[in-house]
């Protein structure tokens, strides 16, 4: 099934309990899946709707991070809410224990030795994770740590 099949599966089941904060982000959600399609002109594959969701998260989590230091903790419990919701239809995320032996591989494999190496191996690094497993903020951290190690 489609992504677009659970969110409208959900959608349905968010208004039998009329869960109005779940449906507003579900409705949320299938409204950039329609929107990514019609500039496509065509379905979405798998990987491109966990793009989608993935933008979508990542606003979230810069929208709390704005409200928060902008003493709205009222929206940015309404941005959390929503944030969940999302995360529910993103793959498990990488465990660190993966993420730094995928980065540690991919150090290997592009020989790196100096952090001035970073753009090869975030390359690289993203290239074997799957889409939405993990936060690109959080590998380039990783990066720069394993990086600078090594240095």
């Amino acid at each position: 099934m489609s992504l677009m099949q659970d969110v409208s599966t959900a959608i349905v089941a968010a208004m039998k309990q009329r869960d109005e904060q779940r449906l507003g982000a579900l409705r949320l959600l299938k409204a950039a899946l329609m929107n990514r399609e019609v500039e496509r002109g065509r379905a979405l594959g798998p990987d491109e709707e966990v793009q989608v969701v993935t933008t979508l998260v990542k606003q979230r989590r810069e929208s709390i991070e704005q409200f928060t230091r902008g003493n709205r903790q009222d929206l940015a419990d309404k941005e959390q809410a929503e944030l969940e919701v999302l995360q529910s239809f993103l793959p498990p995320a990488l465990d660190d224990e993966a993420l730094g032996r995928l980065v540690r591989e991919a150090i290997a494999e592009t020989g790196a030795s100096s952090p001035k190496d970073m753009g090869r191996v975030m390359k690289a690094v993203m290239a074997r994770i799957p889409p939405g497993a993990a936060d690109g903020k959080a590998v380039s951290e990783r990066v720069k740590a394993e990086l600078a190690a090594k240095a």
